[in-house]
């Protein structure tokens, strides 16, 4: 008879745990019920939210378009003219430099 009192307070432990769970579960549900009302108004959250090829090919050409902005924006900073010195100067400068390095060699052999 021990036993079958063992086992009955066993089983009432295990049927108040089994309360216990069940009563947790209908709280997630309500949970779970409130949050899905809250998120439901966007679209985007949508499990199988499709879209349709007119709006596909609106929104690609939107990108596209921006690529563009963007590449003709990048492009003009990029294709500044390119300066080009005149050979009088360049001559200048190839004089000055001609110069110091004549004031090195000369340091050196002093």
């Amino acid at each position: 008879m021990a036993n079958l009192s063992g086992l009955a307070s066993l089983v009432s432990e295990l049927q108040v745990g089994r309360t216990n769970l069940v009563d947790r579960l209908r709280r997630v549900d309500a949970a779970l019920s409130v949050l899905g009302k809250l998120n439901s108004g966007r679209s985007y959250t949508k499990p199988g939210h499709t879209v349709s090829a007119s709006a596909r090919r609106r929104m690609s050409l939107a990108q596209k378009a921006r690529w563009v902005k963007r590449a003709a924006k990048n492009q003009s900073a990029a294709m500044k003219p390119k300066r080009t010195m005149s050979a009088s100067a360049r001559r200048k400068i190839a004089a000055a430099q001609r110069a110091r390095w004549a004031k090195v060699r000369a340091k050196k052999a002093a």
